[in-house]
């Protein structure tokens, strides 16, 4: 029963590149369907510096008003001529955060409002439930009023 099992392994691995085929002595080159260059052929990017980190970027009006906001400058006239985008980057970070702080407390406020809302509107007894039978109400008074005049 083994034995039928290596011939199929044995006829499986001729088309499946695997570490056992490897390891019978079979050229160690692996062909690589899905990479565009082997790794033998890539070459390593020289590292003359990211065009990302130019300290000479010259901030536009929105980059200048993110700056202020941010605290990084107090005034418009603090700002240099070229800022690093580094500085940019952090002052949009953040604006970012205070951002979602802001939202975080509107968003605390408002459930706090619609609670308050809420039980004020209980002690008036005005309730969802309420409204509704109201307007089921009307409506059926209304089909009833309509079917009554049709003649």
């Amino acid at each position: 029963m083994w034995g039928r099992a290596g011939k199929a392994v044995n006829l499986l691995g001729r088309n499946i590149p695997s570490v056992p085929r490897m390891m019978k002595g079979v050229d160690l080159k692996i062909s690589r369907r899905l990479c565009i260059k082997p790794p033998e052929e890539s070459q390593p990017q020289p590292k003359s510096g990211s065009p990302l980190r130019v300290p000479g970027h010259k901030p536009t009006e929105w980059e200048k008003r993110f700056l202020l906001w941010a605290g990084h400058f107090k005034k418009p006239e603090e700002i240099p001529e070229t800022v690093s985008i580094e500085t940019i980057r952090a002052a949009k970070t953040t604006l970012r955060v205070k951002f979602s702080y802001v939202m975080i407390a509107l968003t605390i406020l408002g459930c706090i409002t619609m609670v308050v809302r809420g039980k004020q509107a209980v002690k008036r007894h005005e309730t969802l439930t309420s409204m509704n039978l109201e307007k089921k109400a009307q409506w059926r008074e209304e089909a009833a009023q309509s079917a009554s005049a049709k003649p």
